[in-house]
């Protein structure tokens, strides 16, 4: 228990669910008090939502939907429970898109992926993410404050600044991207200046391949942990170490409430399968019910190694709107998700558009279980002409054949 935060880590994975679904009917309740979410969830009764099947019949609000919402209903589209004048600060992503921060602390929840990496009181962390309009050089403000870590706000730029902030002041922890790491580091070297001080580094809002996070390693950054967050939600998950090796894949924040579900629908996937991550985050100031992120990933299945038993994800594995112009006409993953609705023998599809572009072939992969199917091939191209108003083909694959990496439409065309 000592390398963890707090007991809730350590959860009996049935009595964490247990209290997730219980404490569902009262986010229900608070949410319906914002007048964005009593639209969205009108005729809905809070105490019947005791389920994650009761909670799959909710729809899906996107992270595409904020601007629309917000622009109707300026700054959070009806969406905060606590009014804007209560509240602690409002950023403005691009778009624009408005996020809230109350005055809780630790707000965006970022003290456990630091606690995760080692980082304890008094450490000094030299925050390289971005102050201006964005949450995220105050989500590492909170999480440091909560762990009695002195912070350096170094913000992005100014890299001969960061190196010489680094020398004199000899910070232990980085938090920013890893790419703004590598490039502090080559300016150290560049300087023949000495940072040997940051050994550890928590690292986000881009990809960290496998090369880089090596890089890093060889040039004194032992420990490198990324996050998963949003400037909604905050920290979703997170990387952990055990006796000082990377575990696979990212463990949950311990206050979310995790659904996969197939891109463009809400519908749950099963563990393992990849799809849109969709949060339900019991947040007391901006309640967010069934929220779809935009991005992808799987549930990894077990528990980590570290110690702590939260559902644990692949990470990020890209972005769920796979939206697709095809013959000057839109065709949308929900669209294809209607078509197999209207056919329950497909258990699994995959639009594949190919040839070049002015000439698109337009082809409905479809797994099934019987070679029945053969005799309904007609009437799904009759519904796939019907839902995009294109015409497309059908091909007929076993059960278990298509790739297992989220993709509803794929692009195959050839752009040469």
């Amino acid at each position: 228990m000592s390398d963890l935060f707090d007991a809730l880590e350590a959860r009996d994975p049935a009595a964490r669910e247990r209290d997730l679904i219980t404490a569902l009917p009262a986010l229900i309740e608070q949410a319906q008090t914002a007048p964005g979410w009593a639209s969205i969830l009108q005729g809905v009764a809070p105490r019947d939502i005791t389920s994650r099947a009761a909670l799959a019949q909710l729809p899906v609000t996107r992270k595409s939907d904020l601007k629309e919402l917000q622009n109707a209903a300026l700054p959070f589209g009806g969406l905060n429970s606590t009014p804007t004048a209560k509240l602690g600060r409002i950023f403005m992503s691009p778009g624009p898109i408005f996020d809230p921060e109350g005055r809780g602390a630790d707000y965006w929840r970022y003290a456990r992926p630091f606690h995760a990496l080692g980082v304890r009181s008094g450490d000094i962390i030299q925050n390289c993410f971005a102050y201006h309009f964005t949450p995220a050089g105050l989500m590492v403000e909170g999480g440091a404050a909560k762990l009695g870590c002195p912070v350096i706000p170094a913000g992005s730029g100014q890299t001969e600044m960061q190196v010489q902030a680094m020398n004199l002041l000899r910070p232990k922890v980085y938090a920013g991207t890893p790419s703004f790491l590598k490039i502090i580091i080559e300016k150290a070297l560049e300087m023949g200046t000495d940072i040997s001080s940051v050994t550890q580094a928590l690292v986000g809002a881009e990809a960290l391949p496998p090369s880089l996070r090596n890089w890093l390693q060889e040039h004194g950054v032992r420990h490198v942990l990324q996050t998963y967050g949003s400037a909604d939600i905050g920290n979703i998950a997170y990387e952990t170490l055990s006796d000082g090796a990377l575990n696979p894949g990212m463990v949950l924040d311990e206050t979310l409430l995790l659904e996969i579900v197939r891109p463009g629908t809400g519908d749950p996937v099963p563990d393992g399968e990849v799809g849109e991550v969709v949060i339900t985050s019991f947040n007391p100031d901006y309640p967010l019910i069934r929220f779809a992120t935009g991005d992808m990933s799987a549930v990894l299945s077990g528990v980590s190694p570290c110690g702590r038993t939260n559902t644990r994800i692949k990470g990020w594995m890209g972005r769920a709107d796979q939206t697709t112009k095809i013959r000057a006409m839109f065709v949308h993953p929900s669209q294809v998700a209607e078509i197999v609705r209207r056919h329950p023998q497909i258990t699994k599809a995959r639009l594949v558009v190919t040839g070049e572009m002015a000439n698109d072939v337009m082809t409905l992969h479809c797994e099934v279980a019987s070679k029945d199917m053969a005799m309904q091939t007609a009437s799904i191209v009759e519904a796939i002409r019907d839902v995009t108003k294109l015409r497309g083909d059908v091909k007929l694959v076993a059960a278990g054949s298509l790739p297992n990496d989220g993709k509803v439409i794929e692009d195959a065309r050839s752009y040469q």
